[in-house]
């Protein structure tokens, strides 16, 4: 039976706000003697929990709160949550640059960790003295480095530039390298921040090949935080859910991604159009509801980068009769409110749209077999209409979110700001000589 390789116990992290040094001494002496006595810290009482959202009365607040969980050896944990959630500071407990509040943190072994850019290396030296320089950290002797370092170099992709100071690097090149030493000196827990989405798709690619290696083949425990779902997806069995400080679940990573994706959505998933704005039509039919839905047909405010969605409209009928030749349409816009999609009934169903008298209500799904939209915000608009007359139109009806997923079915991540839409391509290489 595996041992854990990390247990937390009761870890909480206070933070006062305002300045650095804008508390007294005497606050200071307080907490020291209420925590040697083994009574509870006065200020602790009048900490607030870290919502940002809110305004609060107090100039305390927990950043971490009563966490508690053990890591098993060579297993891979997720963290997400959204921005202020708690995660980075939960990793920076781990590493040891800072300690928390309360509680106890034991863990078996060497800690390497790779949290924002700039941390852990020293800017003036060269690439090459950085790697020396974070082995002797770890305890490392310079025979045991050397045998590693033609591999680091090599994985980063920085040969050419090892002498260089680390300074003059550039993000990318920076963080590459600190992840060759962070993997390769061979520590017990390796812990990566979302750092690594600096990173180009193919360093990224190699990022995840070389953690579920340092794991799965080595028995070592990583610790692994990212927004990117599908790439928490990939590499965790397991995953902690951070919200405000707090663990809000812990379990499966693919129940506890939807649960996170449900959870953090900005609007209600199954909306209501009785009260939207028209843009235009007489209303005889309307859209009354309208919802977007996963892989699974669930609710969803956030869909997954190729992977299936539904966008399931309800109509009413307000004129009961009996109507032909209908098209119903979905336009999908992006952030900017430029349309970049359109999906008709014409071309989903292969005929126009007919409705029998006497029917009072009626459900359309458009089912989008895989969703070729980089990550954002869209907008769907939504219209109904027959060769004479606009029965409805609503101008950006609801909003829904893509996150990133397994597209390209190699772990590859194409940026928003460079596509708005993702395509399948092959590409073969035919070397010539001579």
């Amino acid at each position: 039976m595996a041992k854990p390789a990390i247990i937390l116990e009761n870890i909480s992290k206070r933070y006062r706000l305002g300045m650095v040094g804008s508390g007294t001494l005497r606050e200071d002496v307080m907490g020291w003697y209420y925590k040697v006595r083994g009574k509870e810290d006065p200020y602790s009482l009048i900490a607030e929990t870290n919502n940002r959202a809110q305004k609060g009365s107090s100039n305390y607040v927990w950043a971490l709160k009563d966490i508690n969980f053990s890591v098993e050896e060579g297993e891979v944990l997720g963290v997400i949550g959204k921005n202020g959630a708690g995660k980075s500071t939960l990793l920076k407990l781990l590493s040891r640059v800072t300690a928390p509040t309360t509680g106890s943190i034991k863990a078996r072994g060497r800690i390497a960790s790779l949290l924002e850019v700039g941390t852990g290396f020293h800017p003036e030296l060269s690439g090459r003295d950085n790697i020396f320089l974070n082995g002797a950290i770890m305890g490392m002797r310079r025979a045991e480095i050397k045998s590693k370092f033609d591999e680091i170099v090599d994985f980063a992709g920085v040969e050419r530039y090892i002498d260089t100071p680390v300074k003059r690097y550039s993000s990318g090149m920076y963080v590459r390298l600190a992840f060759a030493v962070a993997a390769h000196l061979e520590p017990e827990i390796l812990i990566v921040d979302e750092v690594l989405a600096v990173g180009d798709a193919q360093f990224q690619k190699k990022a995840i090949g070389k953690m579920k290696d340092v794991s799965q083949g080595q028995g070592r425990t990583v610790l692994f935080v990212s927004h990117n779902m599908a790439s928490i997806r990939n590499l965790c069995r397991q995953t902690i859910l951070l919200s405000n400080g707090t663990i809000q679940s812990m379990g499966n990573t693919s129940e506890i991604v939807s649960d996170y994706l449900a959870y953090h959505s900005d609007n209600h998933t199954h909306q209501s159009l009785k009260e939207a704005k028209r843009f235009e039509g007489n209303l005889n039919i309307e859209f009354s509801t309208i919802a977007t839905l996963n892989n699974e047909l669930l609710e969803n405010q956030t869909m997954v980068s190729g992977e299936p969605m539904n966008i399931r409209l309800g109509l009413a009928i307000n004129a009961k009769r009996k109507y032909s030749k209908l098209h119903c349409s979905v336009s999908v816009a992006n952030e900017q409110y430029v349309t970049i999609m359109h999906l008709s009934t014409d071309e989903g169903m292969g005929e126009s749209l007919n409705i029998e008298d006497g029917v009072e209500h009626l459900t359309l799904n458009c089912f989008i077999d895989q969703l070729a939209l980089p990550r954002g915000k869209y907008y769907l608009s939504v219209f109904i209409w027959d060769k004479s007359v606009v029965f409805d139109h609503i101008l950006h009806a609801k909003s829904f979110f893509v996150s990133d997923g397994n597209f390209f079915g190699n772990g590859a991540i194409k940026e928003p700001r460079h596509t708005m839409f993702l395509v399948k391509n092959q590409w073969t290489q035919m070397d010539q000589h001579g």
